[in-house]
C-alpha cells in the first residue's frame, strides 16, 4: 500500500538515492566539502547515463546499477529498524535479518522502477551544513534544481559507523522516507496479522519482480 505522496515522490527518490554514491569515505567526518564535490561529479555521470534512452528502458540494468552502486552506501539495517519501529523491538533475530534483506530488495526494485528520463536537466544546490567534531550523525541539506520547476528540498540523514558515512533516512520536502515506509509496513502488519506474513508478502513481490525483469 502506497500513499499518494510516496508514489509521486518515487522518481525523485531514485535521483536522490543515486546522488548518495560518494558518501563512503572516512575523511568525510571532518570535511563536508568532499561529499559535495563527489555528488557534483556523480551528477555529471548520471546525466550521461540519462542520455541513453535504452538504459532507463531496461529494468534489469537499472536494478543492477541501484543494487551495485547505490545501496552499499545505505545503512539498510538501521533503516529497517526505524521502519519497523515498535515491531523491531519484539522481532526475533531471524525476523530482523529476513525483513532487512527483503525490505532492502524491495527498495532496490521500487526505486529502480521509478527511473525516469525527466531528470536529464538538473543540478544540485548545497545549503550550509555543519558537522561538529566527533559527531556520528549529520544532515546534508540540498536542493534539486530543474528548469521551469520549483527547487526540491532534500535532506540526507547520515550516520558514521564502521568507518563509513551511510544514509539511513531522506526527507524530500519534509516527507521522511522512513516514516512513509513505517506507515505502510504498519498497515501491512495490521492487515496480515503478523510480521512473518508481511515478510512473506514482500518476498513474494520481490520474486515476482525478479521473474518479470529477467
Amino acid at each position: 500500500m502506497k500513499t499518494n505522496a510516496q508514489t509521486s515522490l518515487q522518481p525523485v527518490y531514485f535521483l536522490v538515492f543515486s546522488l548518495m554514491l560518494g558518501f563512503a569515505s572516512p575523511s568525510f567526518a571532518s570535511d563536508l566539502s568532499i561529499p559535495q564535490q563527489i555528488i557534483e561529479e556523480l551528477s555529471t555521470k548520471l546525466k550521461d547515463k540519462l542520455q541513453d534512452p535504452s538504459f532507463g528502458k531496461d529494468p534489469q540494468r537499472v536494478t543492477e546499477f541501484v543494487k551495485r552502486e547505490v545501496f552499499p552506501h545505505v545503512d539498510a539495517f538501521r533503516m529497517a529498524a526505524l521502519v519497523l519501529g515498535k515491531h523491531w523491538r519484539t522481532a526475533t533475530k531471524e525476523q530482523k535479518q529476513k525483513f532487512t534483506y527483503e525490505f532492502r530488495d524491495l527498495q532496490v526494485r521500487t526505486y529502480a522502477s521509478a527511473f525516469s528520463t525527466q531528470f536529464k536537466d538538473w543540478s544540485v544546490n548545497f545549503l550550509p551544513s555543519k558537522l561538529k567534531e566527533g559527531a556520528k550523525k549529520t544532515k546534508i541539506k540540498t536542493q534539486i534544481l530543474q528548469q521551469g520547476k520549483p527547487p526540491v528540498n532534500v535532506d540526507y540523514y547520515m550516520a558514521f559507523r564502521k568507518e563509513k558515512w551511510k544514509v539511513y533516512d531522506i526527507k524530500i520536502e519534509g516527507i521522511s522516507m522512513v516514516i512513509t515506509n513505517r506507515n505502510t509496513i504498519s498497515d501491512m502488519i495490521r492487515r496480515n496479522g503478523s510480521l512473518d506474513a508481511v515478510i512473506a508478502e514482500i518476498s513474494k513481490k520481490n520474486q515476482a519482480n525478479t521473474k518479470l525483469n529477467s
